[in-house]
């Protein structure tokens, strides 16, 4: 197949969303597909470039989250669409959008992704605790955009459920971003500096809704405080506030944005894992940390997906009580021999998820989407 992936941005690997879709775009490629890309940034061969689209408010607070929106150029996606088998589009926003209405004129199939959590958008403009704006956020993307899509891709059941909470009438795929098998549970040598340290790790940005203060409160009432290394990966709007915040610890955090091998390893030295985030559509970080390993902490959250990679109660904490995170901290340092005995049952789950059977079921859900077109041609 000829697949054209649209999304706003792709050529920086800052956010959860690029880095799924550039794993995605290189599965496919090696599965024989011919994958172009529409996107903004800097000129490739295999892609087709809009300027940025630049938003008063908008654009300065999704910059902020590491995300730029794409100037919906009607001749260049017009160019593209017309290449191409089936248009992927990533992103709710203008650019996809614009992009689906040209994919109907052309009469190109199309498929779009669920990757935006309406609670991503209420957290960051201080209404998170109005479930009125969370269901307006929720329905005007219905509204605007997926009202016209068939086949949707949901990274989880949790996205899936919410979805048709809010009358989502397409047809939901629910198919995990998957990991890359370069995630295992291989040792890895800890720089001299931390080998006598307890290593804690969590992955993601550094935003409110993935609440990493609540880490930072529960290692402080660990009563393994004065060993604790925390690690954060990834870089946010709240850096700042996070790193004031540690002054409270014994040890500083290690604050920084890694690379995928900087990353694994990063992981395979570690000795606990938490993900303390309120929203989460899927969280693949969580799972790449389980296949390397680690047994996860994870915040019980009706807003995120992440509890359903939880295999029982001890790797869950009520989200934002990080005294029982605390003490789920301390169960597990105190307790070696049942956190190795889960750690393996982690790894074992973990093999559900990797890359190339999500590929599988993406690949069947573009073939329905174009069988489908074929049906309507024939009417």
């Amino acid at each position: 197949m000829k697949i054209l992936l649209v999304i706003d941005q792709f050529n920086r690997e800052n956010n959860g969303t690029t880095i799924s879709t550039i794993r995605f775009a290189q599965y496919l490629q090696a599965n024989g597909h011919d994958i172009k890309i529409l996107t903004t940034g800097k000129a490739n061969k295999n892609h087709y470039i809009v300027p940025e689209r630049k938003l008063p408010i908008a654009s300065r607070l999704a910059r902020r989250q590491g995300m730029t929106f794409g100037k919906p150029v009607k001749s260049v996606l017009t160019e593209a669409i017309s290449e191409c088998d089936i248009v992927h589009f990533l992103m709710p926003f203008k650019l996809s959008k614009v992009g689906l209405k040209i994919a109907k004129k052309l009469g190109k199939p199309y498929t779009a992704a669920f990757h935006v959590q309406a609670e991503n958008v209420t957290y960051n403009i201080g209404l998170n605790k109005c479930k009125i704006a969370t269901s307006l956020v929720y329905s005007y993307f219905r509204d605007t955009f997926y009202k016209n899509v068939d086949h949707i891709h949901c990274p989880s059941n949790f996205i899936a459920s919410e979805l048709r909470k809010h009358h989502y009438k397409g047809k939901l795929h629910v198919v995990s971003n998957g990991i890359d098998r370069n995630f295992t549970p291989t040792t890895s040598d800890r720089p001299a500096v931390l080998e006598d340290r307890i290593i804690i790790t969590m992955v993601g940005r550094l935003s409110s809704e993935k609440c990493q203060d609540v880490l930072i409160e529960a290692v402080a009432r660990s009563k393994h405080r004065d060993n604790i290394q925390l690690v954060f990966a990834g870089n946010g709007p709240r850096a700042n506030y996070y790193h004031s915040l540690s002054k409270k610890l014994p040890i500083s955090p290690i604050f920084g944005f890694y690379t995928q091998p900087e990353l694994i390893r990063i992981l395979q030295y570690s000795d606990l894992y938490v993900h303390s985030a309120a929203v989460e559509i899927e969280a693949i970080s969580c799972l790449e940390a389980i296949a390397c390993g680690l047994v996860p902490i994870i915040a019980n959250s009706p807003a995120s997906a992440t509890k359903q990679f939880a295999i029982d109660e001890r790797s869950l904490f009520e989200c934002g009580d990080y005294v029982e995170l605390a003490k789920k901290i301390d169960y597990f340092l105190d307790n070696n021999d049942e956190k190795l005995k889960l750690a393996e049952k982690y790894v074992e789950l973990s093999q559900d998820y990797l890359l190339e059977n999500c590929i599988t079921k993406i690949e069947a859900m573009f073939e329905e989407s174009i069988a489908d077109g074929k049906k309507c041609e024939s009417k």
